[in-house]
């Protein structure tokens, strides 16, 4: 059982790399780039704001400033903003996207991030985990 827990996991960071390679492996820097920040902005590591934005009006509608990840939901025409309020605490709204509203999404905060590199981000509650024990015989 341990053994097929570790050929799991050893297989999806191997999975999990080629498919990082062969998505940033014949981009541009601009593109790697541009994968790297939203990344970040998904794992709550940059502040935006996204501002709605009434096209009939010419005017703003509101505004949510912070550490968000944004999900387009085009099945239900709607933006998905999850925001990061706390350790451990986070809020979701849905705003419905409409032909009288628009939105615009800013980057508030400078975030390096680099044109080479790449990490793996495993989530401790998403992998099982396991003990290995080890056996003597006596020897």
């Amino acid at each position: 059982m341990v053994k097929k827990v570790i050929k799991l996991i050893v297989a999806l960071a191997i999975l999990a790399f080629l498919c990082i390679f062969c998505t940033t492996g014949c981009s541009t820097d601009a593109q790697t780039v541009s994968y790297n920040l939203s990344k970040e902005a998904d794992m709550f590591k940059i502040k935006r704001r996204i501002t709605f934005i009434n096209l009939r009006s010419d005017e703003y509608l509101f505004s949510i400033t912070g550490c968000c990840s944004i999900q387009e939901d085009h099945e239900d025409n709607q933006l998905e903003v999850t925001c990061k309020v706390g350790d451990d605490k986070y809020q979701k709204h849905f705003l419905k996207e409409t032909t009288e509203v628009t939105y615009i999404v800013e980057q508030l905060d400078y975030k390096e991030v680099s044109k080479y590199d790449y990490e793996i981000v495993f989530r401790p509650k998403a992998i099982v985990p396991i003990t290995v024990k080890t056996e003597t015989d006596g020897h």
